[in-house]
Formats: C-alpha cells, structure tokens, sequence
C-alpha cells in the first residue's frame, strides 16, 4: 500500500504547528482539541481497513464549523495536510491518517439541529450517526432510507463521502438521492451552502459532485437529508436455494418481472452458517445460497407481490420459503443480514471486506469465478449481495499473524475487482476508493479521464491538501494539469506500518 512521502519541513515544523493550532480554541479547551501525543493518538490510526496503521501528525477535534474553518485556514496558510475522519467505519482507507497531517476529527458534530416534517427533511451535524436520524423521527411515523450495515455508529458526514448505500437502496436509493444540501468548509477556510431544503436547485449539480468524493474536495460539516413516511406495510421472505445459480436466476426473475423490492440480499452457505451461529436468524442451514427479499407499501400491494415472489422463486428453484409473520421476525431476518461481516470474525481471525458491482446477470458467472479463485489463493471466501443492484461484498478469511496472507487477500482482492470491471461492472458500490481501490483505477478509467477527475480536486483544493494519496494513482501538480499534459511521477514508498 503506497502512500505519499511524509514531507520532513512539514514535520520539523511539528511543534509550531502544534503551538498554532492550539491557539485557535478556547485555552480551558485545548487538551481536549488539539491531541499530539502518541498513545492518545493511537484511536485515529485506522479506520475500518485495519490492515494499515499509520499515526497522524496532530489530531483536532473541533466542535463548531466556524473552528473547522479556523484550522483549515490555518492548514491552508502553512501548507499543512489534513485528512477528515467521521466515525472511522470507512471500509477503503479513505480516513487513513498521513504522518505530516492533521487529522481532523468530526466526532463531536453529534447533534441533530432541526426535524422539519413539514418539508421532509432533517438538518444534522456531520458527526450524527446514520441510524439515530430514524430513530429521532420514527414516533411520527418517518425513516431515513440508506441504512449501510454499520448504521449504528456510521456518521451521517461519512455516508455523504463515501456515498454509502445498504440494503434498502435498491428502491430508495443511495445517498446521493437522499441528501438535499451540505454545509462545507473549503480548505481555504470559507464555509459554503451548497442545496437546502427543497427537492432541487438550478446551475451545476454540485450537490451531486461533493456526495462521493471522499473528503478531496472540503469538510462537510452539516447535511439535510430527505425523510420519507414508513409504508403503511412490510413483509420479508427467507428463501433457500440448493446453488447460488438458482438464486440468481431468482433475482433476475424479480426484477425481470417489473417488481422492485424494498431489498433484497444474498448470502452465500459460509455467510449463512456464520450469521446463524451468531444471531440465530432462523436462516436454512441446508442452503446453498439464502436470499431475503423486503416488500412495502400498501397492504394489498404487498399481499400481492409476497404470492408473485413467492411463484416467481418456486420457479427458479427455491426449496426453502418462510415469510414474516410480524415486524419482529422480519427485523431478525435483517438482523442476521446486517451482522454477517462481526458474524465472520467468529470463524477467522481476520477478513478483508471487498466492495464492487456487477450487472446482475454476471452473478452465476462470478461466484464461480470467486470460488476458483479461493481455490487458487488457498483462502476462504463468504459472500454477501446486495443483489438487487448487483453489489457484492466478498469476504476473504485470513490470518494476519501467518506470513504471506495479508499479501495474499490483497492479490486475491485486487482479482475480484478486476473481474467486476471484467464484466462490465464498476470497482466500488459503496466502500469509495481510498487506499485500496486507488492503484486499481486505471483498470477502469483511462488517463484523460483521471486527468478530468483531477481537475476538478484542484478547482477545489489548488494545492492538494485534503486527502492526498487517496483515490488517484497518478499525482499531478494542478498546474501541469492546466497547461500541457505532464504526468508526475508515481506515488513514492510508502510511510506506513501494518498490523
């Protein structure tokens, strides 16, 4: 994993920088703001990629937007790095601290600032947890749709960075359909308001732009979101299949058949044995290939569509259905869904979580494929779809602790990718790029289009200091990207330690 050289004036400047960031927050504050001693910043030096470990220079956990300006300000002025970190759940790298940067802290951005029913929206600090939005507005009867796995303690900030999904977004979409505006700084320290409250605005769709791009582009300090009603029923079906074949005709049927479920996901037998031991689901252990398929909206609809599902899987070879009888079943389905990534921890010592997507009529062709390759690298694999949209989420076992397998899941990793795109699928649907896709992006994108990508980071970033040595293979000094096409060199060795 290659990461840019820490620049050594940035460090032995370390002490003043320290001295002048502290200085920008309340004296009686300070200890609890500005963190620079080596065992306090151990919290910060991974992120949900816990392969890589690296400590950041200086740590600040500012509380209000107008101190996240100050800092970038300040950052901007001295030529001072700074990587943003929400909640830390980021599964690509793309919180990974530098050690000549700032790592910027959004953790106490925990409110909830305003619940406007009568718009549909809700205004929330960055640092606000996905799920906490639902829960503050589910007694008057509203939902926040895009629920990621780790929607208990993912921040909302994040989600916007990384433009998360989960497993609702097949019919409400991802985050980038659910955001209506954006408080951000720029690393110039101007603070800007992109969007607001109603549904559109007119000129560029920067709202669009920002959500996704990985914190390269400001620091999203404040975020409305749409709210919508909770359907006036739900129903989820378990259905076991005896090959992952057969489950994916099923989903192909289903969305062949103008039926666009609520959600709808897809395990594989080691995730199914995983989860069930660990939550006790009620999930088919004879199974091949489980999916569970969410269905909502007018009970009439939903009492149709179950009966349609249910001849429609029959059909593709189902030899196992259960349908819910109350929400609380039904939230056991999911649960079971939502814990299989700790539910694999329980039978390997550690795992590399993949992200890609595939068009759903690939599905048969790479999970064959993925099996030959475990075979191939001699590591376990568990697999877990979003299968509706054709986002896949293969585990890979491994044990860190045996020489050569880290490298191993890397490779293998990196071969899965490859193939998503391979099939005319896309190298992330959820988990950003970070540090683990970035040396990939060439696989997809050719180098005009990386240039064009670029271009609009240093519209925003001139000097490229949010978030250097994410996303992009190839550095360019913005000013060759302006003038004549001259690559720079490639990022050098890295500065990081693994664990």
């Amino acid at each position: 994993m290659l990461l840019p050289e820490p620049d050594e004036n940035i460090l032995s400047r370390r002490g003043e920088i320290i001295a002048g960031l502290s200085a920008l927050f309340p004296a009686g504050r300070v200890d609890a703001q500005v963190i620079h001693d080596t065992a306090s910043m151990r919290a910060y030096e991974s992120d949900g990629l816990s392969a890589y470990r690296q400590l950041p220079m200086i740590v600040v956990l500012p509380e209000t937007t107008e101190q996240v300006s100050k800092v970038l300000r300040f950052c901007h002025e001295n030529g001072v790095k700074v990587v943003a970190r929400g909640a830390g759940t980021s599964l690509s790298g793309g919180a990974l601290p530098l050690a000549d940067a700032v790592l910027l802290g959004l953790g106490k951005f925990n409110r909830i600032l305003d619940i406007d029913y009568a718009n549909r929206c809700v205004v929330a600090e960055a640092g606000v947890a996905n799920l906490a939005i639902s829960e503050a507005v589910a007694a008057e009867g509203f939902f926040y749709a895009p629920d990621p796995s780790s929607q208990i303690a993912c921040s909302i900030g994040g989600n916007i960075a990384e433009n998360s999904g989960g497993v609702h977004c097949l019919k409400y979409g991802l985050t980038t359909n659910n955001v209506l505006g954006v408080k951000m700084v720029l690393i110039d320290g101007r603070i800007v308001n992109i969007g607001g409250r109603h549904l559109d605005a007119g000129g560029y769709d920067l709202l669009g732009l920002i959500t996704g791009s990985e914190g390269l582009l400001g620091v999203i300090t404040e975020v409305t979101v749409r709210i919508l009603p909770l359907p006036e029923d739900i129903c989820a079906l378990l259905l076991g299949f005896p090959s992952a074949d057969a489950a994916g005709r099923c989903v192909a049927a289903i969305i062949g058949a103008g039926i666009i479920p609520a959600g709808m996901e897809m395990m594989d037998r080691p995730a199914i044995h995983a989860t069930e031991e660990f939550v006790h689901a009620g999930y088919p252990l004879d199974a091949e290939a489980l999916l569970i398929v969410e269905l909502d909206g007018p009970a009439a609809e939903v009492d149709y569509l179950v009966a349609r599902v249910q001849d429609l899987a029959k059909e593709a070879g189902a030899d196992y259905t259960r349908i819910s009888q109350n929400d609380a079943e039904r939230e056991r389905f999911w649960a079971g869904r939502k814990n299989a990534f700790p539910a694999v921890g329980r039978i390997s010592p550690d795992y590399y979580c993949m992200d890609g997507t595939i068009p759903r009529a690939k599905m048969p062709e790479v999970l064959v494929r993925i099996s030959e390759m475990s075979a191939k690298y001699g590591l376990r694999v568990a697999n877990v779809f979003h299968a509706g949209d054709g986002n896949l989420h293969p585990l890979i076992l491994y044990d860190i602790n045996v020489p050569g397998e880290l490298e191993k899941a890397e490779a293998f990793g990196s071969e899965i990718l490859r193939l998503c795109v391979e099939v005319g699928g896309v190298l992330t649907g959820e988990h950003g790029v970070g540090v683990e896709k970035r040396d990939l992006m060439g696989e997809m994108f050719s180098d005009l289009d990386l240039d064009q990508q670029q271009r609009i980071k240093c519209a925003f970033d001139p000097d490229q200091l949010l978030n250097p040595g994410k996303v992009f293979p190839t550095l360019h000094r913005c000013v060759e990207l302006g003038r004549a096409h001259v690559h720079g060199g490639q990022i050098p060795f890295p500065h990081l330690s693994r664990f």
